[in-house]
């Protein structure tokens, strides 16, 4: 039977980990550590050096920390030569903060969703002949985004116009289970939206969400994307202004002749001699002929 001494001599000797004798940290890196935890706004190199005791590199000691904390969740950074401890950028993702912002529709929005959703498929220039008044391209835009509307096609006509109507979203937006649900005629009138006294043979007509496209619309290209179809109008190019500018100088040089010959006119009529003009040179004066007869008369008398 063996010995107690000799089964613990077969035992394996326990491994030592270094984490039970840890290395002594130097004290300035948890000086480095508590300032810039507990500053709010990053702290630059200068200020940290006057905290630290005297004979501290305090470069070497800020490129220590940085490599220790550089596969922690927290990094020390250097913005802008001030150092701060910020979340690792893997790891912004944690940090993203999602919120429904809510809008209120303008008035010429409503108007817009309206026509649309009663009218559909309509062009922007059907709009602004219905409403009045020009329809400006954020007020589309914004319904856009809201994914209320959607382009449906181009109208067979000049310039192709984009026609527009009314998507699904729409109508769970508004709890409609389809566009025959929205209110008729009777009903506007019952909640008070319409006036009584209304023209005559005014009517509301009747929404379709038919996504068939109609006899007179081309389907979309498929090259076509909502930012080249709503893009503006090309600007002119840099020569054209001056053009325009030269025109508008004659023009003026024109307005401020008339307005000389006019003055000059003036002028005549408030001496009375409407006929004084000069003759031309070509001419010879009759005026002056008549006088000279006329003296040879009185001196034949």
């Amino acid at each position: 039977m063996a010995s107690l001494a000799e089964v613990r001599r077969d035992e394996p000797e326990e491994e030592v980990s270094p984490m039970d004798h840890p290395v002594a940290r130097p004290e300035e890196l948890r000086l480095l550590e508590a300032l810039l935890f507990a500053s709010a706004e990053p702290i630059d190199q200068a200020t940290l050096a006057k905290r630290m005791p005297d004979g501290v590199d305090i470069k070497q000691a800020l490129a220590q920390l940085q490599a220790e904390y550089a596969p922690r969740g927290v990094n020390l950074v250097k913005v802008a030569n001030k150092w701060t401890f910020r979340t690792a950028g893997d790891l912004s993702w944690l940090m993203t903060r999602e919120s429904t912002e809510t809008r209120k529709l303008s008035r010429a929005a409503i108007e817009v969703l309206a026509i649309v959703a009663y009218h559909q498929p309509v062009t922007r220039a059907e709009i602004e002949e219905i409403r009045g008044v020009v329809t400006s391209k954020g007020t589309i835009d914004v319904l856009l985004e809201t994914g209320w509307i959607r382009p449906r096609g181009r109208r067979k006509t000049p310039g192709r116009p984009l026609t527009f109507g009314t998507t699904d979203g729409f109508l769970s937006q508004f709890s409609l289970e389809a566009l025959g649900d929205l209110p008729g005629l009777e009903e506007l009138k019952g909640t008070g939206l319409l006036d009584s006294r209304l023209p005559t043979g005014f009517s509301v007509p009747s929404p379709s969400d038919d996504a068939t496209l109609r006899e007179d619309e081309e389907p979309l290209e498929p090259g076509d994307t909502l930012e080249l179809l709503l893009a503006p109008a090309v600007e002119p190019e840099a020569e054209e202004p001056k053009a325009e500018v030269e025109t508008e100088t004659e023009a003026a040089a024109e307005v401020e002749a008339i307005a000389v010959v006019e003055a000059e006119v003036i002028i005549d009529v408030e001496a009375g001699e409407p006929d004084a003009a000069e003759p031309d040179a070509d001419e010879p004066d009759e005026r002056a002929d008549d006088a000279g007869d006329h003296d040879d008369a009185e001196k034949g008398e």
